[in-house]
This record gives structure tokens, sequence and C-alpha cells, in this order.
């Protein structure tokens, strides 16, 4: 029985008119089929073992299988033997090397009976996808957002230099609608992964349950199919928006399926529509990603008779969780030790932090945002700086220091104004006298400092006689009035002042000194 084979609705014609006593020729004639073919399926019905009404109230499929019962290669003894190399087969294409023509080659050699190249590669096929079948996966609403690069680049020319960047592509998107968002960054390092995820939530307007990440080194420390290590930038972000990380096992990118395929869609809907175009920076680069990616979502797929986005919006974005107030701020930390000065030195920004001065010589954590520093000892915080990038800079809580350093940073012509009108007018008169010279403020300090240690030490009478002589006198230094004190020069009734020359028409001018002769 050659050619294409009938169809179980004549076989059930064809069994009836049999059991009517009708004959092979009459059958044939009514059914528009051969006398040979009518005789070949009564043959069968003959080896049969179930009667005609048996057979027709078999359905389609079940009645084919008795009359078809097959391909007879897989009956063939050369297959039984195929059979017991399936093993060793699939071990050695594993190995470096090793191809299915070498395997071919060996096999003949040890079975010449057996089956030819291509027999022998289609079998190898069909058994080993047998043992690997797919399994179509049910996603829920708002439960998770499959996340990876894509291989390819983009690209813009530099404004400056007319140098190319290359970038890379942040491809992710909501396996339930398949609504998918895409975004150019520099590179796959942490902190742009992280930046472009952020941005990612931003665009969904809500978080999903779980995160699922390719193995990348942005987001995954060490890849396992069963307890990967996930990176603690990747898990602090995580923690900052209340979901979880489950990447996706090493080397199944039929876990992510969806977000493979998204990725391939985009090679066509966004990598070939610009492949045109030319961008001078990274913003205008990905305003014609954007758009191209909401043109993406709002094309009506295949088979269904909505688009991505409207599947977002109907079924699955107000079931996603709230977004923080706050954007997410990338982590760094560092164990750093607390220096003699009382600061601890972050050599990221070659930057000095002040800690508190009782942890002199300690061991701190710190931990330091873009924008914030924290230090942590004992396990409480002790510490927090806004992160200042001037190299070579402190930042210093005056709080942080002991009783003399604060004394010291606390120095100015106002500090010490106030604290010698606390003490006595006619220091805080001095002090004013002091700092009207034309001298920088920071040459006088240590002059106050001494003129406040007599003040403690002196009478308080004496002490005010002695610095109204220093104003008398216009001599404001420190040495002058301990001399004052020293020589007991209070107790005169008057000290004699020089006094000025008088005036008189016996002077000579500038213009004597510079006429060219000399008048008599």
């Amino acid at each position: 029985m050659s050619g294409k084979l009938k169809s179980m609705s004549q076989i059930k014609q064809l069994l009836q008119l049999h059991e009517l006593g009708k004959n092979k020729k009459f059958i044939a004639r009514s059914l528009g089929m051969s006398k040979n073919t009518v005789k070949v399926y009564l043959s069968k019905l003959a080896l049969s073992a179930l009667d005609i009404q048996s057979l027709l109230t078999l359905d389609d499929p079940i009645l084919e299988g008795k009359f078809h019962a097959g391909n007879p290669a897989y009956k063939d003894e050369r297959f039984d033997h195929f059979k017991t190399k399936l093993e060793y087969f699939s071990k050695e294409l594993t190995r470096v090397g090793v191809t299915r023509q070498l395997l071919w080659e060996e096999y003949r050699s040890d079975y010449p009976g057996g089956y030819g190249h291509t027999q022998f590669c289609y079998h190898l096929s069909q058994q080993l996808i047998a043992r690997k079948p797919s399994m179509v996966l049910q996603h829920r609403a708002a439960e998770k957002l499959f996340i990876d690069f894509a291989g390819k680049r983009l690209s813009y020319i530099d404004s400056d230099t007319g140098e190319e960047v290359p970038c890379q592509v942040f491809v992710a998107c909501l396996p339930y609608s398949d609504y998918s968002f895409a975004m150019v960054v520099r590179s796959q390092s942490v902190a742009d992964f992280l930046y472009a995820l952020g941005c990612c939530l931003e665009d969904l307007g809500g978080v999903p349950e779980v995160l699922v990440p390719d193995n990348l080194k942005s987001a995954i420390v060490k890849a396992s199919s069963y307890e990967p290590d996930v990176n603690r930038a990747m898990e602090d972000f995580a923690n900052h928006y209340k979901t979880t990380v489950i990447p996706a096992r090493a080397c199944k990118p039929k876990d992510k399926a969806l977000v493979e395929n998204q990725v391939k869609l985009i090679y066509t809907r966004i990598y070939a529509r610009l492949r045109n175009l030319t961008f001078f920076d990274l913003p205008s680069l990905n305003k014609a990603v954007k758009e191209k990616i909401g043109d993406h979502n709002q094309t009506r797929m295949q088979q269904k008779p909505y688009c991505r986005e409207e599947k977002f919006l109907a079924d699955e974005k107000h079931l996603l969780q709230p977004l923080p107030d706050q954007r997410f701020e990338l982590k760094y930390y560092r164990d750093l030790k607390v220096a003699k000065n009382n600061h601890i030195y972050l050599a990221q920004d070659k930057h000095y932090y002040s800690v508190l001065y009782t942890y002199i010589g300690l061991m701190v954590k710190v931990i330091y945002t873009r924008s914030m520093v924290y230090i942590y000892a004992k396990g409480e915080q002790i510490a927090v700086h806004v992160r200042d990038y001037k190299q070579g800079g402190y930042t210093t809580d005056k709080e942080h220091l002991c009783s003399a350093h604060q004394h010291y940073m606390d120095r100015s012509p106002d500090y010490y104004l106030n604290k010698a009108k606390l003490k006595s007018e006619a220091l805080y008169q001095l002090l004013g006298h002091l700092f009207a010279q034309n001298r920088h403020p920071e040459q006088l300090y240590r002059t106050c400092d001494g003129l406040l240690n007599l003040q403690r030490k002196t009478d308080e009478m004496i002490f005010e006689k002695a610095c109204m002589m220093a104003i008398e006198y216009q001599n404001y230094t420190y040495t002058f009035v301990l001399n004052i004190l020293k020589n007991k020069m209070t107790e005169e009734s008057e000290i004699k002042q020089a006094k000025p020359l008088p005036t008189h028409e016996n002077t000579r001018g500038r213009e004597y000194y510079t006429q060219s002769t000399i008048s008599f």
C-alpha cells in the first residue's frame, strides 16, 4: 500500500461495507480507492484480534494505531544496538573536539552494518531531544521580572573626539504580559546595571515579587545551579525595593526564555531601525531606544487580540508593589582604621572623615554611597558625613575632637573677643585694638591665649590697669603687658609718656632734598 495514508473515516466506511458483505471491487469503487488498498486493509483486519464493531467504536487516532503501527525503523535490530550506545554518545559529545562525524566513524568501525551518517545523526538528535523535553512555565501577574544584557551593542559618536563609543543594552521583561524595557548604559558594571534596573522599575511604576537576573557578575558573585552567591550590592538593591533575587540557573537559558526572545525581537525592532541613524551622546540614543521599545510594546502580538502594553496595564500594573520614596543608592563597604588624628582615610576619594577621638586605633566599618558616608563601630553608628570628592581634603565634625582640638578649631577674632568680654572690659578693648592691626588674625591667636592666661592669674583691678596702659601706649603685645605686671608699673601714680616734638618752622621738606642745586 503506497501513497498517502487513508483517513480513518474512510477506513470505517470500508469496515462497514465489508460487514454488509460487499466485495472488494464494490468497496473500492464506492470509496474511490484501489482494489489493492482495500485488500491490504482487509488483510490487516484479519490479523487483528478485534471484531469490526469493536474497531468502529474506537477513536480515529487509536484506530489508526491498529492499522498503521508506526515506522518499522524503530523495530530494526540496528536501532536496538544503537540504543545501547546512547549514554556513551551523549557523554562523549560534551568533551572538547568530539563531533557527531567522529562518533559516527567510530560507530561504523565497531559495527559495520550500522546506520549511515544521515540516519545516525537523525536518530541521535531525536533521542537527545527526547531526553531533555521543554516545560511550559506558567507565570503569575507581577510575580517576576526577567533581566539580561543583549549580546550585541549599540554605540554613539563622541562629539569632541569623533570616536565611536560602544555601549551595553539592558533588557528586562515581565513574563506574564511580556511587557518589555530596554535602556543603553556604558557598561555592565554594578553601578550601571543597578542604575538601569532602578530606571526599569520606575518605568513599570512598581516592583515585582522576584528579580530573575542572568548570571552576570554585576548581580551574581558565583554562578551555581543550586545556591548562587548574590552580589552584595544586588542584595542591598532588593532590600531597598522590598523584593527578592532568584538568579536563573547557570547555562540554562530556558529559565528565562522570554527575555532571551525579547533580545531577538529588540534586534529587529530597535537595532535594525536605528542602524542608519547617528547619535552624538548617550541621552539622545536612549531617547530613540525608549521610543522604539514603546512601539514594540504597543505592537499587536501574534495569535493574540491585544498588545503587550494593553495586557500589562489591564492585568499586571496594579498588582506590582509600590516603589519606595527614594531611589536606591549603591553602597560600598570598607573596613578602615581610625588614625591618630581621629580621621579615617577613604582612598576612593583620597579624602579624610572624622570619627570621635575615643575610637583612635580601632577598626571601623564604613558604608558609603554616592552622597553620604556612614561609619560604624561596636554595632553602632558613630559618624555620618556628606561625601566630599575633594582630594586631600578633611571633613571634620567639631564634636569628634578632644577639648584641646576643639579649642584650636574654634579660634577666630570673634571667639576671642566674646571670651574677653565675659572676663574683662579692658581686655575686650585691648583685643579689639589688637585685631584692628593690619595683620593676619591667626598670627595674633597665641597673643590672645597669653593675655587670657595672664587674666586668670592676675588681680582683676591690676590687670584692668595694665590693659589700659597698653592701650594708652599703643603696644598690644603679651610681652608688654607681662612687663607692666612684673615691674609693678601699675602702682605708679603717673607714668610719663614720651611727648612728641613741638611744631616749628625749622624743618626741611621733600622739596629741599629733591632740588638739583642748593640755594643758601
